[in-house]
């Protein structure tokens, strides 16, 4: 009935079972991180991949993992948000969307028939591959955005279905373009809800040093308080102008830019009774900047001293209906001898919320369930005279329905709940999260609840 063990058979039983839980272990390593890691395009060499091999630097952690920009998909359609495609939309790889004709080494390129080739650390079953390229005029200082691709891919394959190869190489024809350019390749998945998207920095033709000559004849418009009109003559190049920027003082930072068919601009968000001394420089795809124009002082029409307040809002009501966690103020202008600046509500005697401009209205999120809120409003102006307290209301928010707070690598089904941030989020497509999939992040995934 019971088995006697002798001190080598129980030292030999020891060592088996320890084997065996030390193969799990390797085998539950190895499946960790081959499920962890996918692809990547290693030439022409993709922007993650240069990050790893330290041609691309302060890149962040996708210098780890150049396999890892996995984002929804059904690109154009849905897929990352514009500004951050380059990273597939993760918070993790943010450095990727950085944009600049400067920003990120490229890979020289030639137009017509080039072969872009793939490498899979996990294989998985395929739909297609394809790829697309920024406009011709697209502007290489400005984030990537659908807006600046060709959203026609210039090459598609077919995947059928099939796991490719640990390499696969693709023979596509690329469009005639010249300068910088970035070629996005979306690697679509079949079986799952999931795309991989692979920004490549180009360069067609030969390196291009030849900074734009001059801008010339720079001259100032009507100036006002926070405004002031410039225009200047147009620059030339060896390939082609891209842009302008304007420059006030000795600041290194532009603080205005403007495409290379625009010849004059309207600045704003200046501070009255302030001396500038402004400049243009022209700057083309390769990211070459000419010389400063001639420098054209202004100075900023002066802001009246005011102490006269707004009038106190009128009509503080809630729209609609509160829900559990948000609710929607709005209310009636105020008037002002200068003009409003916008308006603050209160809770009590705590700011919060402001709205700039004139818009009499505001969503307020982060609220509490079945909780009583006491809100007043008060208008300012430009010099920050704050009026009276509008009508004061009370409102208790909806009984808060169930939900769990929102969870990476977590199963969500359609229309489960979740709480994120203070906010109750409603899934609308099955899918299993991740990190960077946060619900404000991704709302083709999840529906903000009132």
């Amino acid at each position: 009935m019971f088995k006697v063990y002798t001190k080598s058979s129980f030292r030999m039983h020891l060592l088996v079972i320890c084997g065996g839980l030390l193969l799990l272990f390797v085998c539950l390593f190895m499946f960790s991180k081959s499920v962890s890691a996918h692809g990547y395009v290693d030439s022409p060499a993709s922007r993650a991949i240069q990050c790893k091999n330290g041609l691309n630097t302060n890149c962040g952690s996708i210098i780890y993992e150049p396999q890892s920009l996995e984002g929804l998909k059904g690109f154009p359609a849905a897929g990352p948000a514009d500004g951050k495609i380059a990273s597939a939309g993760l918070a993790a790889f943010a450095n990727l969307d950085q944009q600049s004709a400067t920003r990120w080494n490229k890979a020289s390129m030639s137009s017509g028939t080039n072969t872009f080739t793939w490498k899979f650390t996990a294989r998985h079953a395929t739909t297609s591959y394809r790829y697309f390229i920024t406009k011709a005029d697209w502007n290489p200082n400005a984030p990537l955005t659908r807006a600046q691709l060709d959203l026609t891919p210039f090459c598609t394959v077919q995947g059928n279905g099939q796991q490719p190869p640990a390499t696969l190489s693709h023979s596509c024809n690329v469009p005639a373009r010249t300068g910088y350019h970035i070629i996005l390749a979306v690697w679509d998945i079949a079986d799952t809800p999931n795309a991989w998207y692979i920004a490549i920095d180009a360069q067609f033709g030969p390196s291009d040093n030849s900074a734009p000559s001059t801008p010339s004849n720079l001259t100032a418009g009507t100036v006002g308080t926070t405004t002031a009109a410039l225009s200047w003559g147009a620059s030339t190049d060896n390939n082609a102008v891209a842009g302008y920027e304007i420059y006030s003082g000795s600041n290194t930072t532009p603080i205005a830019t403007v495409p290379s068919n625009q010849l004059n601009v309207n600045l704003t968000n200046l501070t009255g009774g302030t001396t500038y001394n402004l400049t243009v420089k022209a700057f083309d795809s390769s990211g070459n900047r000419s010389p400063a124009s001639n420098s054209v002082q202004i100075t900023t029409v002066q802001v009246p001293v005011d102490t006269t307040p707004p009038t106190n809002p009128s009509g503080l009501h809630v729209m609609g209906t509160a829900g559990s966690y948000s609710l929607t103020l709005m209310w009636n202008a105020s008037t002002d001898n200068v003009g409003i600046a916008g308006y603050r509500i209160y809770s009590g005697n705590s700011v919060i919320a402001t709205v700039t401009g004139t818009a009499t209205e505001k969503l307020l999120t982060g609220l509490s369930p079945n909780t009583q809120y006491t809100f007043t409003v008060r208008a300012f102006d430009p010099s920050l005279n704050e009026s009276g307290n509008s009508n004061v209301i009370t409102v208790t928010t909806a009984q808060g329905p169930s939900a769990a707070p929102w969870a990476a690598n977590t199963a969500y089904a359609v229309n489960t709940l979740v709480s994120y941030n203070g906010a109750i989020y409603k899934c609308t497509q099955p899918h299993t999260s991740l990190a960077g999939w946060e619900p404000s992040n991704v709302p083709a995934l999840w529906q903000l609840q009132p």
